[in-house]
This record gives structure tokens, C-alpha cells and sequence, in this order.
């Protein structure tokens, strides 16, 4: 086999690196042998000679079996066949056929060939029909390679298929409950993904099932507790579910005599394997391993594989919900783990929660994450449920303090609006988690129980004094009386909580680190102690710092052994606190760069403490706004004669060869980049700014590498992120910059446009329009416009105005946005069809508009065809008809002349006759008497071509229309009729216009057909498509 070649199979997609698998060439194997004995032999003697091998031994009957069960998976036309023996020589009831097919289903369902998934499904099905013990364990096997938030024709095709297999076999589905309430939890979930375009028909299959089974087997169903009804009100709009929840409310024994009420669900805790289902294998694994192997710090890696494969599409919204019901209910891990530094749960929560991309999908997350708060009873439920969203909240406070305040508004709303009538119960259970939360000391406070408060957390300056206030009337038992006095804030020694993006890990075990994590809070009395050099995170409140006397004599002790460093550290530190003289302050750090440029272990014993010191000394330039209020060219290159800079300009100054001292500046850099995230977008202002080195993208890269990022897409996206958190004025000022130094990762990175349209104003935007008019920005390219304004869809109604001005700033064709309109719908995408509408009123049209422009289905509601056809009608009223005619004579057409046209014409969006005549119709129906368009020659040709090919039901539907052209064949005849008559009677020729198949490249075309002479009239009739023509 060549090295290039993928290895032969007939069960998996395979690359030509995938080795082969274990399993299918024991599968192989054995079908070998069973191919072997009944070769050339008759169905009796076959018979014969199989039972007569499995008589031998276990290892025989094995052999016989996984042969005839790869029979099955890979020649369908001889399943039949196969299945009868397997059935003839079963000495287990199947079980081994059972135990193979679930590991396939299991470990490599994503990988099967089509066919073979077919057959998989085929072999259920004929496993059901038997009532072969063990079968709904393959059916359950199956509900859980269904992927959630997943509208690709795969997954869909697998949930109907599985769906169709369950419906068909109600009887024996009723005799196995476990398999009901899954199949009736999973389908529950699916019918929220399901309300896309080309859906309905599947989603309506759902729903029947559902209620069916609802309302057929109630106490099946009943055993999912709590999570049924959230996926019920997900679903609450659908008619069917709508009578069903009615029924649940008020009359709630119709459904079951035991069944009393909303209540009696929501005290039931949801058993893990039902939040399991919701997940395939693979994420589960992925799950497990990054929260008990990855340590903090390092899990960017594989958070960015889990987005990239499961949740980087508009539908993969819902999944989020999946996700934090898993690891809130199913991953709780040891003791071991929670004091060590592997990835927290409350990390992975916080990265789904800051993932979110509209308010529907954060409200469902946000609801998801406090679900098993609001009927908590400590003798039912596990504290584990409930601590990753305290935590959350807690680690939040810091560096996302926005994350923090909308938990807590989330938490506050939810007790009157869950469910009004239920709003004691829900705040009751509200009250006991947190009292649990304080017994269990999840956030310590305190020596003593009667100290505790989670005041710091409710009470925060960070908050909004509104919500502040709401929070004191919810929860004022947990506030202490001194609250609002003590101006508290959340300790240094604190981990960040986890970005999309990033989060750094030092190796350096320094408490005064801001990016550092050293063990995630434990549950033990002595996490207040300091045990064998280990600091266990205290939550206490501080008073508030003066930043203008900072402490760094920790830090200056660890320089001790390198006096003239600890000496200028020191005379930098007087210089900051005596006076703000920046000039002397800036010589400073020339003379501490000069210095350790010089030295030769400058990491392993100075790099860090040094790094302590000028990160504290640092803080206050690096936190305050960067931008003059008045931002003239002197002002701004004032701006940046400050000390951290020293730093960059050194850095510029040298050469790329400039090894080791470059590479000293980098480490510091680094090590600061740890300390002090904002240093980032503050090198990326430097650089915008500096005249110092022309070559600033190479610059920034270097800093990339050398940090423990080692990425620049991912290193610049953090930086951006921590600019529009800290600074936006500044952020809008750098766009230009990074756009035009950093085209590879920034021009068509729908992240990074997110996170600028997501903050800016009106003015601010209106300012990056002028730049991209000036040719100072470019944010889109022709190429990939369509996917970041697909992607733009689901943003806030100001995020898509905002790109889409800046969209109408470029120079670039409106046809490069037209695959939008077979996306977008009128009910959630206004703003890009109002714009797009708009667009193409001012243009001239083409074939393609009009092509994508028929492609939207036609709806009493939707306008947007009839709106662009009747302004064409209007402006381009004979080109528009020619453009009807061209399209339909050429997509209608079912037989196409040459390979090549086919061939093209399959890769181009093609509208249906329902489609074009639907709009056609609508369009006659808003004409105006004044109006011909629909009085011209090509439309009407169009029409006929139609008419001659269309079935019966349109013809009907479409009466009026067709009359049109019916009144143009009628107009046509007797003209024809002379026409002949004359060229019997003269020899002089006459013209006359024939439609014919119009080239693509053409808009109308018109013949010249020269009268015949009598004798050659039957053979130049025969030639025209109609009687019309």
C-alpha cells in the first residue's frame, strides 16, 4: 500500500493517516471464515455446515457470528440472508451480536460509511421485530449519538430515522419505561433545534411523538424530574405542548391519578444518565478528561477543538444548556481534584456563559446553571449542583464583574417569574442553597458560623447600586448590617475566571499574581492556613489599596542578591510615589533594562520577583485610560512617553539577530504579560503610535511566541478583549491598526468584529466608516463577506446595523452577499434583509440577483421578493422580463445540451416552479393597471414554458397567472395564420420572433425564422416547442 493511500474499508471514513481499526479487522477476519465454509455450497448444506462449526467450541460460534454481523453491516442485498443464519446458529439469544453492534454504535458511529449506518438502523429494526432481549439497548445507544444543536443532513437523518423506528414499534417500545423516558427526553430537545427552514416536517414528527407519550405514558415519563419541565418550556409555543402544559396546570390527574401538580416534578432531582443522554461519548470524554487531567491554564487547547467541532454554528446555541446541566449534575469530582490544579467546573461554565451569542441562548444558560437552585432540599439534592454557579459568580468578580451582576440579576428575577404562583417555593429553595452554601463553607467568610455573610459578593462597589438594592430586598438575611460600609472588594490572590479565549497559568508561585492559580477552594476548615508553603485561597474582604504607595518589599527581598537591580527598583518606587515626574521615572527603566540586558541568568533568578515589582509599579499607568482627551499627533505622541513604555521602545530598537538580549526583554515582557493583561493592547497602542520601528507587525508577533500563548490570532484576540473591557475609546483607535497590520487573522474574523460592534457607539462608529472610506481599515474581503455577515445573524440588532454600515462602506458587489438571502429569515433576520433590500433596489439586475431573489420561499408575511421585483418592474422593466425568461428556459430545462453547463448549473442555487410562479403571482397581484410588465413578450413566453411543463395543482393554483399568457397565445395566432398565408402566396420572406433556450450568458434572445415554402411547413412546425411559439 502506498503511504498516501487510506487504508481499504468497508465500515468507516478513513484518512490516509487513520491506521486500522481493531475491531473491523477482527470483524474481517471472521467474515473470511465464514465466507470460506459456505462457498459453493447450497442454503441447506450452508446451513449444515455453520451449525455444525459453532457446535465446536466459543470461539468457533464467535467467529460464525461476527462474520455474518459484518455480512450484514456491508452487503445489504444479502442482510436478509445473513440475518436468517445468524438467527439459525445463535447459541446466546444474540447477545454477542448485541454487545459488537452497541461497541460500533459507541466508540465509531460518527465514522460509519452512510450505508452502513443504513444497515445498523435495518438491523435494529428487524432486532425489534424479534423482540431480541437487549434491543433497547442499542436504541439507546443510538438517542445518544444524536448531537444537540446539530441541523446537518447527517444528524437529522439519524433522528428521524431512530424516531421512525421507535414510532413504528409502540408496542414494544411501551414494554421497556427506561427507554421511553429517554427516547421522550431526547426528542423533547430536539424539537427546540428543529425550527428551521426545511424542519417542519420532522419537528411535527417529534412533537407527536412526544405528547403521545406523554400523555400515554405519564409515570414513565414522570421519573425525569425537574428537567422535564425545562424542556417543556422551551417547547411551551408549540399548540400540542401548549393544551399539554394547560392539562398540567389546571387538571393534572387527566394525565396520571398520582400526578398532582408542577410541584411534585420539580422536587425530583433529574438522575444523571438523563443529562448523559444529551451528550455523545466523544464530548463526554473530552468533558472528563479536561476537568480531571488538564491542568488550569492549559485547557485553551482543547476548549477550542470543543468549539470548533461542536459550538461554532448559529444552532449550536442550545447545546450550552446541555453542556452546563452535565457538568452540574454528572461531573462532581474528589476531593483529590478539587484541591489540586486541574480545570475547575465553574471554569468551563464561565467560558460556555461568556460564549453565548444571543440573549435567548444566555437566558437558557443562565437558567440551566441555576435550575437545580430553586426547589433545593439538602436531603435530596447534592451541594455539587449547586456550587459551580456560586462559584462562577465569585471567581467572577474581578476581572468580569458584568458576568457576576447578571447572574445575580438572573437569580433575583427568577423567584417571582419562574412560576408566579410558585414564587414562595422557588425563593425558599433560592434561601436554602445559599444557607447550604454557607454551611458547607463553598465561599468562606469567616472563623465562625455566626461571621459568615456573603456580603462581599452581594454587597460589592462593583455592582450596580440598583442591583445592589435588589439584591439587599431578595436576600437580606445573607447581608450583614455592615455591608454597605465596608467598601469591599474581592482579593488580589484571586484566579480569573476563564475566557473564550484564554487564560494564562504562571509557573512562578507568587500569591500577588493576577493570572496566577495555584489550587482551586476546597471544602476543609483549614483553607485559611498556610500548609507546607502552600497558600489556600482565603475569601476575606480588603480595604481598598492606595495605588500611589504600593508594597513590593516581598518582591525586593528575592532581588537582594543583585544590589544595583534592588536599587533601581527602589529609587523607581520613591520616584512614583514622591512625585510624577515621568522623564526621571522613564531613565529609571532605561538603567533597569540596561541592567539586565547584561545579565546572564536573567530568568531563573530575576525574572519573576523583578516582574512582581514593575507589574505594582505599573499598575496605575497601565489601568488608566491611554487616549488624550484631545487626540492631536503631539498629544498622542506625548502619551506614550511614559516608563512601561522604556520597555517597548527598547524592545523595538533591537534587532530581530539580537540574541540573547532580545530574547531577555521577551521573557520580562512575558512574565509581565502574566501580571498585567492590560500589557498587551498596551504594546499594540505603542506600536500604532511609535515612529521607532517600521516593521510593528513582526514586533508584536515575536511578543506572541515568546508568551505562553505562543499563538498571535490567540494572543490578539485577548488583548482586543481586554481593551474592550477596560478601554473603549482606546479599542476603536486601535482597529485601524491591527486591521491593516494583522489582514491574515483580523480581516474576516467574525470574533473579532463582535467584540468591536458589541461596545461601540453611534460617533464610534461612524468613525470607523470614515476610516474605511480614507482606505485606512479594511474589514471585509470579497471572498469571505457572506460567512461573517451569516455569521452576524444572530448578534444584537445594533451589532448587525453596525457591520453592516461598515459592510456598505467597502467597495464590494452586492453579489457577494446575495447566499445571505437563502439564510435569512423575515421574523429573525430584519436587519440584514432591510439591507440587502436596499442594496439591490439601486442596482441593475442580473441574472444571479434574480436567481437568489426567487430562491426565498414564498410567505403572505415575507415581502422582500415581491418588494425588489415590483422596484425592478418599475426601473427595468424589459430587462427584468428577459432575466425571467433566461432563468426559466435554462433551470427548467431537465435535458441540458453540454456536460459543462450541467455540471455548473448543479452548483448554483436553482428556484422551483412553485417558487418562481408564487412570486410572479404576488407580483401581479401589487401592479398597478399602469404597469406592462406583465404584458411583455419574453415574460409572457416564460409563462407558457411553464405551463407546458408544470403539473395540474399549479396549473390550477396558478389560474389567473396562466391566463395572461393564454390571452398572449390567443393574440398570436391569427397573426400567425396570415403570416402563412401571405408567404403562399409571395416568395418575398417575412420575420418572426421564436423563443428558444436561452444561452447563460445572454439576457433575452430573439430569431429570425424565414417563411418555407408550403412544402417544407409540416417538417418547420414540428421544431417549435408550442403552438404559441
Amino acid at each position: 500500500m502506498e503511504p498516501n493511500q487510506p487504508p481499504k474499508t468497508r465500515l468507516y471514513e478513513v484518512g490516509s493517516l487513520d491506521p486500522k481499526d481493531e475491531l473491523e479487522e477482527k470483524l474481517e477476519r471472521c467474515h473470511e471464515t465464514y465466507t470460506a465454509l459456505v462457498t459453493g455450497l447450497s442454503d441447506r448444506e450452508a446451513h449444515d455446515a455453520l451449525n455444525a462449526m459453532v457446535c465446536k467450541g466459543m470461539q468457533e460460534h464467535e467467529e460464525i457470528t461476527m462474520g455474518l454481523l459484518y455480512s450484514i453491516l456491508v452487503e445489504s442485498t444479502s442482510a436478509q440472508k445473513s440475518l436468517s443464519d445468524l438467527t439459525f446458529i445463535t447459541r446466546d439469544g444474540l447477545g454477542l451480536v448485541l454487545v459488537k453492534l452497541n461497541q460500533l454504535i459507541t466508540d465509531h458511529f460518527s465514522k460509519l460509511l452512510e450505508s452502513v449506518r443504513t444497515q445498523v438502523l435495518w438491523l435494529t429494526r428487524e432486532l425489534i421485530k424479534t423482540s431480541v432481549a437487549g434491543t433497547d439497548g442499542i436504541c439507546l445507544s443510538l438517542l445518544k449519538q444524536i448531537i444537540g444543536g446539530d441541523v446537518s443532513q447527517k444528524n437529522v437523518w439519524l433522528a428521524e430515522a431512530v424516531l421512525d423506528v421507535l414510532a413504528d414499534n409502540r408496542p414494544w417500545l411501551d414494554k421497556h419505561p427506561v427507554l421511553v423516558s429517554i427516547s421522550v427526553y431526547t426528542y423533547l430537545r430536539l424539537v427546540e433545534d428543529h425550527g428551521g427552514q426545511g424542519l417542519a416536517g420532522i419537528r411535527q414528527k417529534e412533537v407527536d411523538f412526544c405528547v403521545t407519550l406523554l400523555r400515554e405514558k405519564w409515570t414513565d415519563c414522570a421519573v425525569i424530574g425537574r428537567d422535564l419541565i425545562r424542556l417543556l418550556q422551551h417547547v411551551a409555543r408549540i399548540p400540542e405542548f401548549e393544551r399539554l402544559w394547560r392539562d398540567m396546570i389546571t387538571n393534572p390527574q387527566t394525565l396520571c391519578h398520582q400526578f398532582t401538580g408542577l410541584s411534585q416534578l420539580m422536587t425530583l432531582r433529574t438522575s444523571r444518565k438523563f443529562l448523559a443522554c444529551r451528550l455523545t461519548p466523544e464530548m463526554e470524554n473530552k468533558l472528563h478528561f479536561i476537568t480531571s487531567k488538564v491542568r488550569f491554564g492549559q485547557q485553551q487547547r482543547y476548549q477550542d477543538w470543543f468549539q470548533r467541532q461542536y459550538l461554532s454554528t448559529p444552532e449550536s446555541q442550545s447545546l450550552r444548556c446541555d453542556l452546563i446541566r452535565y457538568i452540574c449534575g454528572v461531573i462532581h469530582p474528589s476531593n483529590e481534584i478539587l484541591c489540586s490544579d486541574i480545570v475547575p467546573r465553574w471554569a468551563l461554565i464561565g467560558w460556555l456563559l461568556m460564549s453565548c451569542k444571543s440573549n435567548v441562548a444566555a437566558s437558557n444558560a443562565k437558567l440551566s446553571l441555576f435550575y437545580d437552585w430553586l426547589f433545593y432540599q439538602p436531603d435530596k439534592d447534592s451541594i455539587m449542583n449547586i456550587e459551580p454557579a456560586i462559584l462562577v459568580m465569585h471567581h467572577s468578580l474581578r476581572s468580569h464583574p458584568h458576568i457576576t451582576a447578571t447572574l445575580l440579576d438572573f437569580l433575583c428575577r427568577i423567584i417571582p417569574n419562574f412560576f408566579p404562583p410558585y414564587e414562595a417555593q422557588v425563593r425558599q429553595g433560592i434561601h436554602t442553597s445559599l444557607r447550604q452554601i454557607l454551611e458547607k463553607r463553598v465561599l468562606p467568610t469567616g472563623k465562625s458560623a455566626h461571621t459568615r455573610s456573603l456580603s462581599p459578593l452581594f454587597d460589592n462597589p462593583k455592582l450596580d447600586k440598583d442591583l445592589r438594592v435588589m439584591i439587599r430586598d431578595k436576600f437580606s438575611e445573607f447581608c450583614t448590617t455592615t455591608a454597605t460600609t465596608a467598601a469591599t472588594k474581592v482579593p488580589v490572590e484571586e484566579p480569573l475566571l476563564v475566557k473564550p479565549e484564554v487564560v494564562l497559568i504562571s509557573s512562578d508561585n507568587d500569591k500577588n499574581n493576577d493570572r496566577e492559580y495555584v489550587g482551586e477552594v476546597a471544602f476543609s476548615d483549614d483553607e485559611e492556613e498556610e500548609i507546607g508553603g502552600k497558600v489556600h485561597w482565603k475569601f476575606r474582604p480588603i480595604k481598598e489599596v492606595d495605588e500611589s504607595t504600593v508594597d513590593i518589599s516581598d518582591s525586593l527581598r528575592q532581588l537582594s542578591r543583585d544590589s544595583e537591580l534592588r536599587d533601581l527598583v527602589v529609587q523607581l518606587q520613591a520616584d512614583s510615589d514622591i512625585s510624577q515626574d515621568t522623564e526621571a521615572q522613564c531613565e529609571v527603566v532605561d538603567k533597569i533594562v540596561e541592567t539586565i540586558l547584561q545579565m546572564e541568568d536573567f530568568e531563573s533568578e530575576v525574572a519573576s520577583p523583578l516582574a512582581d515589582c514593575l507589574s505594582e509599579l505599573f499598575r496605575k499607568q497601565l489601568s488608566g485610560k491611554v487616549l488624550p482627551a484631545e487626540a492631536t499627533q503631539e498629544s498622542i505622541l506625548e502619551s506614550i512617553e511614559k516608563p512601561v513604555y522604556v520597555i517597548f521602545r527598547n524592545l523595538c530598537q533591537m534587532s530581530e539577530d539580537s540574541y540573547p538580549s532580545v530574547e531577555i526583554l521577551y521573557t520580562l515582557m512575558d512574565k509581565l504579560y502574566q501580571r498585567q493583561p492590560r500589557l498587551g493592547y498596551h504594546l499594540l497602542y505603542y506600536l500604532s503610535v511609535s515612529k521607532v520601528t517600521e516593521d510593528k507587525a513582526r514586533v508584536y508577533e515575536d511578543f506572541s511566541d515568546h508568551t505562553q500563548l505562543r499563538d498571535l490570532e490567540t494572543c490578539l484576540m485577548m488583548d482586543i478583549k481586554e481593551c474592550q473591557d477596560n478601554d473603549i475609546s482606546l479599542l476603536c483607535y486601535l482597529v485601524p491598526f491591527v486591521y491593516t497590520q494583522f489582514p491574515n487573522v483580523s480581516v474576516g474574523n467574525t470574533e473579532l468584529l463582535n467584540l468591536i460592534v458589541a461596545v461601540i457607539d453611534p460617533a464610534q462608529l461612524q468613525e470607523l466608516v470614515f476610516q474605511v472610506m480614507l482606505g485606512n481599515l479594511t474589514t471585509f474581503r470579497k471572498e469571505s463577506v457572506a460567512n461573517v455577515l451569516l455569521s452576524s445573524l444572530n448578534w444584537e440588532s445594533f451589532e448587525q446595523y453596525a457591520v453592516w454600515q461598515l459592510f456598505l462602506a467597502h467597495d464590494i458587489p452586492v453579489e457577494a452577499v446575495l447566499p445571505i438571502l437563502q439564510k435569512a429569515n423575515y421574523k429573525d433576520h430584519s436587519e440584514a434583509l432591510t439591507n440587502t433590500l436596499l442594496m439591490l433596489k439601486v442596482e441593475r439586475p442580473t441574472l444571479e440577483m434574480v436567481r437568489y431573489v426567487m430562491i426565498r420561499d414564498c410567505s403572505e408575511q415575507d415581502h422582500f421578493t415581491t418588494c425588489i421585483l415590483r422596484q425592478w418592474s418599475l426601473d427595468h422593466e424589459e430587462r427584468l422580463a428577459d432575466l425571467v425568461k433566461s432563468m426559466v428556459f435554462k433551470f427548467s430545462s431537465s435535458t441540458p445540451t453540454r456536460k459543462s453547463k450541467r455540471s455548473t448549473s448543479s452548483r448554483q442555487p436553482t428556484p422551483t416552479t412553485h417558487q418562481v410562479l408564487g412570486h410572479l403571482d404576488n407580483l401581479r397581484q401589487v401592479c398597478t393597471p399602469r404597469q406592462t410588465f406583465f404584458g411583455q413578450e419574453a415574460l409572457l413566453q416564460a409563462l407558457q414554458h411553464i405551463q407546458q411543463s408544470c403539473s395540474d395543482m399549479l396549473k390550477t393554483k396558478y389560474s389567473d397567472l396562466f391566463a395572461l399568457a393564454e390571452d398572449f397565445e390567443d393574440s398570436t395566432r391569427p397573426t400567425r395564420q396570415k403570416t402563412r398565408k401571405v408567404s403562399n402566396t409571395s416568395p418575398k420572406p417575412t420575420k418572426r420572433t421564436a423563443p428558444r433556450e436561452p444561452d447563460s450568458s445572454s439576457e433575452s434572445e430573439t430569431e429570425e425564422v424565414r417563411s418555407k415554402p408550403p412544402k417544407k411547413k409540416k417538417k418547420s412546425s414540428a421544431t417549435v416547442a408550442s403552438d404559441s411559439d
